[in-house]
């Protein structure tokens, strides 16, 4: 799924703080490569944990053991335990580099029957800060697991990609309204763009796609000492999950899939799903809003949804100033609501925030749902810089971390790329098709879309080789209400994937399900813990306990 992310230049300084809020989207974002394949894998295939006779000797990697302590850093909780396992850059070159990733897990506190990996979604999702801000969601699993994420490849600590500090200009290629009307001014900007994230995130960006990080998961797997991988991935984190299973058939365990990704709309039509998504969720919170007399927007549902429309068009027209010395556009604003629709019991808080900003100007609410509502702690300058594919200190991570990896990751799985041409023929077509999905939401998604363009083709091993796996059973959560990966994905990822998927049907509302209804919560940690699965097709209501 493409995630909202904000683009504006003074909330994208805020990009790192906002990770933890951001990568709640799934629990409650170069160099050339090798001939057809963005990750430098042709086919997208692994052959056996080490390599075996069909492929390079992996041993070194396969072989090593995760040594674990307590988490350093403000905040981090006193159970939990970080650590780091070693991968190659190129798993065709695997003595070409190494990147270590790295993890935290809570440790079992019952009878223990291995690990489960988690995925948040995004992509750019770092997960070690949301296992520890948001660990409490999965303690219930601790019951049986080492509950364990991870920043993949590219995010986080894990070897960050960034398209630099003093790029502003170029990151916000698309940002205005003019350039989308003037396709040559557009292509240069979005050339420059991308020249910008390669010359700034290193040998990790042509290697950052799902393809490479799905066999990341099968090295933590065998370090962690599993068989068999278990796994609960959100959103992004489904697609992470799914190449995962058609790469290592064999070696799925319990896996869970919530909020489920497409594996074939090209990013285009990925965008418009989107963009009607969010329309429909701001249409809902707009209906609850008008009910309540302090609804900055009136009490008339027809006009608050123009006010709505008004208020962005206004803002891009005049910004206003911030506490970070940028400016609040319309798009910040339209970025600002697209995280506070994932959940209803955000509304409360969303509807406090545009009052402050309607009334009286004050930015300060609407920020929070930009960049997460958190600080950074300053940079140190004299700090020293870490060894090529090493974990970076936290405050070392830049600041755009999230939307470079969100837009890297999104342009490595996509095999699309239109000519100059094509994009200059096609702009205005895709410009009417966003603008009729929402007059809110399709500038935004339509500029994260194009920001593939400069960038080397993706990988066609997602859209045409995951499908029909030869695993054990896996459940897959859709949600009907789902405003960011529709439920229709859900069904026709469970279509691709063959007998193996089982589909939850969640009737409530919300991005995923596992964090907002208790019956999705429990059926899911039913399977994962007991191996007992919910007949495909079975329910969860949309306020209910029990399916």
């Amino acid at each position: 799924m493409l995630a909202m992310l904000s683009t504006g230049p003074g909330l994208r300084r805020c990009a790192l703080a906002a990770a933890a809020a951001l990568t709640l989207l799934g629990a409650g974002p170069p160099t050339t490569a090798a001939p057809g394949n963005a990750n430098g894998n042709r086919n997208g295939s692994a052959s056996g944990d080490a390599g075996g006779d069909d492929g390079p000797d992996l041993s070194r990697f396969y072989d090593q053991k995760i040594s674990w302590s307590a988490c350093r850093g403000d905040g981090m909780p006193h159970d939990l335990q970080c650590g780091k396992v070693t991968v190659p850059l190129d798993y065709a070159r695997p003595k070409a580099g190494s990147l270590d990733l790295a993890l935290a897990r809570y440790r079992a506190t019952g009878t223990k029957r291995g690990s489960v990996l988690l995925n948040f979604g995004g992509p750019g999702g770092a997960g070690v800060p949301e296992l520890a801000y948001g660990g409490k969601e999965f303690m219930d699993l601790t019951d049986g697991y080492d509950v364990v994420a991870f920043d993949p490849r590219g995010v986080g600590r894990s070897s960050p990609v960034s398209c630099g500090d003093g790029d502003d200009d170029a990151f916000a290629a698309v940002d205005d309204d003019p350039a989308l009307s003037d396709p040559p001014v557009l292509l240069a900007r979005l050339k420059k763009a991308a020249a910008a994230c390669a010359e700034h995130s290193g040998p990790v960006l042509p290697h950052i796609g799902t393809v490479d990080a799905a066999r990341d998961l099968d090295v933590m797997r065998q370090a962690l000492g599993d068989r068999k991988l278990n796994y609960l991935g959100f959103s992004y984190g489904t697609r992470l999950g799914a190449v995962y299973a058609a790469q290592f058939p064999h070696k799925v365990g319990r896996m869970v899939l919530d909020g489920v990704d497409t594996l074939t709309e090209p990013l285009a039509e990925q965008g418009i799903a989107g963009a009607r998504g969010q329309q429909v969720a701001l249409d809902d919170f707009v209906g609850w809003c008008v009910k309540d007399i302090a609804c900055p927007f009136g009490q008339d549902p027809r006009v608050a949804r123009q006010e709505v429309v008004r208020l962005v068009r206004s803002l891009d027209e005049d910004p206003v100033p911030t506490d970070f010395g940028d400016a609040f556009s319309g798009q910040d604003l339209v970025g600002a609501l697209g995280q506070g629709l994932y959940s209803k019991e955000l509304w409360p808080s969303l509807e406090r925030a545009l009052a402050q900003l309607v009334e009286s100007g004050d930015t300060s609410g609407v920020m929070a749902f930009a960049t997460g509502g958190m600080t950074l702690p300053p940079r140190d300058p004299g700090g020293g810089t870490p060894s090529p594919g090493a974990l970076v200190d936290e405050e070392d991570v830049p600041l755009d971390n999230l939307p470079a990896a969100l837009m890297a990751i999104n342009c490595a799985d996509d095999p699309d790329r239109p000519s100059a041409g094509q994009i200059a023929a096609d702009l205005q077509r895709l410009r009417a098709a966003y603008d009729e999905a929402s007059p809110v939401f399709g500038q935004y998604r339509l500029t994260e879309v194009l920001t593939c363009y400069g960038r080397p083709k993706g990988t066609d091993f997602i859209r045409d080789e995951v499908k029909n796996l030869g695993t054990p059973k896996m459940l897959l959560v859709g949600t009907r209400g789902d405003p960011a990966t529709p439920y229709r994905w859900t069904v026709e990822t469970a279509r691709r994937l063959g007998s193996s998927a089982v589909v939850l049907d969640n009737k409530g509302e919300g991005h995923t399900g596992y964090g907002s209804s208790k019956c999705v919560h429990r059926k899911v940690d039913d399977f994962l813990l007991y191996g007992s699965l919910p007949p495909s097709g079975s329910s969860c209501g949309p306020d209910e306990d029990e399916g």
